[in-house]
């Protein structure tokens, strides 16, 4: 039983352990199509996920990924545990691993788990908000499932294979709000799925990984590379990736890659390659003092109308404080920022700004600071900066307009989304007319990996601004939806 920080009232939490195993699908026997496969192949190892917007937050170790042939044969893509944070990854890719195995047709996977545990975050009927978070120790063999929707056959110089967490189908709870008889299960069951990857990749559908985040731990100037530490996981089952920059990099805070420093918090872009190496397409610094550097990432729960403070649930913490669940930050003195993804911000129908009178719940924040301990009310930690960050929805298509250049799309969200269950709390300085409402705005530069017409769902991937009390996303991304 583990006890999870809320703004008012703590959570329940249920936790279970059990031992660890995998199980795959065969989808037949197929052929190569008459070619000869030998030698090997570079293979990167993806993570994804699909996800409707019921969880917050779902992670877990992955320990062992073995791919069976049709043959019988069985190679290892992973051996070294690492513990991907899937809710963020909802529409994206991040690289995991890459490894050189035998060129084949393989038709069955195995997945061996540790811990895994999944966060959903609801408003008391009495007022206050409950985080929960349900977990297990270990897997058990009978819950994993890993489909391959076609054999894989892998084959040339490198590609790539996505490990796509099917969220709704790995996870379930009789009641956020826990208590008495309260019943949940983990059930992981993944989708791997081979990609090709492109030498410039446009999207995530061929290679290009957007919003990757960590600390940066080591720098090479003579190769142009550095090492970026991410929050997820522990430091012996995290991730930690080798990136080059080149003159395909663009750059944010920073004048160039002579300026990075170890210590410094990065967002970037990174383009996957054949040979498993990472290239730098953007990189961001929104804050460069490493002096004490805590980062928080995660949903805003709720803005307090006695002054500027709010309650951020955080689920990609890093650096000098230890965070977790909950936490209350004081903003008066942030420096507030959007995210550098966003490259259309002069072109939008909309004054797409973000300051401290718009803050609302359910938007997705970067934060920054520098205090050496948590602060206590009324100034608690202090945030340097702020970030408005992209993320996803998902909901259903009302209607689809054109704009100028932009169509915009109006999106109803379930009353379990974040924006529908926290803009209604009581005491909060800012607000939303409608917020279970969001106006989509897709340009020529949107990825489109899926589209709709009024009454689809969709899964849409951008940033959220409060207009004056009327949601509005500049989306990045438009994916096919999860059923509500």
């Amino acid at each position: 039983m583990r006890m999870i920080r809320s703004p008012f009232l703590p959570a329940v939490v249920a936790s279970a352990a059990f031992w660890i195993a995998g199980c795959g699908y065969d989808s037949g026997h197929p052929s190569s199509g008459g070619s000869t496969l030998t030698g090997n192949t570079t293979v990167t190892l993806l993570a994804s996920s699909t996800a409707n917007d019921q969880l917050s937050q779902f992670s877990m170790q992955l320990a062992e990924l073995t791919l069976t042939s049709q043959s019988g044969k069985t190679v290892t893509v992973l051996n070294q545990p690492v513990t991907p944070e899937f809710i963020h990854l909802n529409g994206g890719i991040e690289p995991l691993t890459s490894t050189s195995i035998p060129q084949d047709v393989y038709n069955s996977a195995t997945l061996t788990l540790g811990e895994a545990q999944f966060t959903c975050i609801a408003q008391q009927s009495g007022g206050g908000l409950q985080t929960s978070e349900f977990a297990y120790g270990t897997v058990p063999v009978s819950a994993i499932t890993v489909k391959l929707p076609q054999p894989i056959t892998v084959t040339g110089s490198g590609m790539g294979l996505t490990l796509n967490l099917q969220v709704s189908q790995s996870a379930s709870f009789s009641n956020c709000l826990g208590g008495a008889g309260t019943t949940f299960a983990i059930t992981p069951t993944f989708e791997l799925t081979p990609m090709t990857l492109a030498a410039q990749p446009t999207g995530t559908a061929n290679g290009l990984a957007p919003g990757l985040e960590g600390i940066v731990t080591g720098i090479d100037p003579a190769a142009g590379t550095f090492q970026v530490e991410s929050a997820e996981g522990t430091p012996s089952s995290g991730l930690t990736w080798t990136v080059k920059a080149g003159s395909g990099t663009t750059y944010h805070g920073i004048g160039s890659f002579s300026a990075l420093q170890t210590g410094m918090p990065v967002d970037m872009d990174v383009a996957v390659q054949e040979d498993g190496s990472l290239a730098a397409t953007r990189l961001a610094v929104y804050d460069t003092s490493s002096t004490n550097l805590t980062v928080s990432r995660g949903p805003v729960d709720f803005v307090d109308d006695a002054g500027p403070i709010l309650y951020s649930d955080d689920m990609l913490g890093q650096g000098y404080l230890t965070l977790g669940g909950t936490q209350p930050f004081s903003y008066g003195d942030a420096a507030f920022q959007t995210s550098d993804q966003l490259t259309n911000l002069a072109s939008l129908p909309f004054a797409a700004s973000f300051t401290g009178a718009a803050l609302v719940p359910g938007q997705n924040l970067y934060m920054t600071m520098h205090a050496t301990a948590f602060g206590a009310y009324p100034t608690y930690t202090p945030a340097s900066t702020m970030v408005l960050m992209p993320q996803t929805i998902n909901g259903t298509v009302v209607s689809v307009a054109t704009q100028g250049q932009f169509q915009v799309y109006t999106v109803a969200l379930a009353p379990y989304d974040l924006f529908s269950a926290l803009a209604v709390q009581a005491g909060q300085s800012t607000g939303v007319s409608n917020p279970n409402v969001v106006y989509v705005y897709a340009d020529n530069n949107t990825e489109r990996v899926s589209a709709g017409a009024a009454g689809s769902v969709l899964r849409f991937h951008g940033v959220v601004f409060n207009d004056g009390g009327t949601l509005r996303m500049d989306c990045l991304r438009i994916n096919a939806g999860v059923a509500e």
